[in-house]
């Protein structure tokens, strides 16, 4: 069958349009204290549509609930490509942090299953130095709609998954939290301990382990 991307190869302006799309990573969770590190990958047109749903893109931080989880469903029906990448606790406490969160960001962007232009990365860290097409740019996930768009859908796909462990880790309320260290998830750790969840190479997580030994 013939895509949208074959019929512009053949008629000999592929390499134009690749050059439009642009690829944007970002990674959420880097901080909390239990669940996963998750990383989006999101092709988008260097320009998007006049009325698009997605020229609200912005970063997630800025958003309330409703407004991600409305944009994220946008992007996955809109984006030209969708990643997400996961990096388990147990890993991260393997990895540590950096690599950690350049393994969830090469998961996700295995994931792009089409040609791009460039890869723009939140941030001030280069996590592909040997991709000539990657480049690292703080504050893109505010001011690039793939990475803000990248940012959103990580966001929610890991706050949906802590969320849903409330039904089978009760005491720790992740949905109320979902792994950021609040009082309330230092208050239910002092009360319950540590669970496999919890990141044991963070120092509150430690401190807590060492001393119930």
């Amino acid at each position: 069958m013939c895509t949208v991307f074959d019929y512009f190869t053949h008629h000999g302006v592929w390499l134009t349009i690749v050059r439009m799309i642009t690829v944007g990573i970002d990674e959420v969770g880097r901080g909390c204290w239990a669940g996963p590190l998750v990383a989006g990958a999101v092709a988008l047109p260097e320009k998007l549509v006049e009325g698009s749903v997605l020229a609200g893109l912005r970063d997630s931080k800025k958003l309330s609930k409703k407004q991600r989880e409305k944009l994220a469903e946008a992007v996955h029906a809109e984006a030209l490509a969708v990643g997400i990448g996961w990096v388990t606790a147990a890993e991260l406490d393997t990895l540590g942090i950096t690599t950690a969160v350049k393994r969830a960001m090469e998961r996700a962007l295995e994931q792009i299953d089409i040609e791009f232009g460039q890869v723009i990365i939140d941030g001030n860290i280069n996590y592909f130095p040997d991709e000539p097409r990657a480049q690292a740019v703080i504050k893109a996930d505010d001011s690039v709609p793939a990475v803000s768009a990248a940012s959103i859908v990580a966001k929610v796909a890991r706050d949906t998954y802590m969320t849903a462990l409330d039904g089978r880790y009760t005491r720790y309320e992740f949905g109320k939290h979902v792994g950021y260290g609040t009082a309330l998830h230092m208050e239910l750790l002092k009360q319950h301990g540590v669970s496999d969840l919890h990141r044991r190479s963070f120092k509150p997580i430690k401190r807590l382990l060492e001393a119930a030994a």
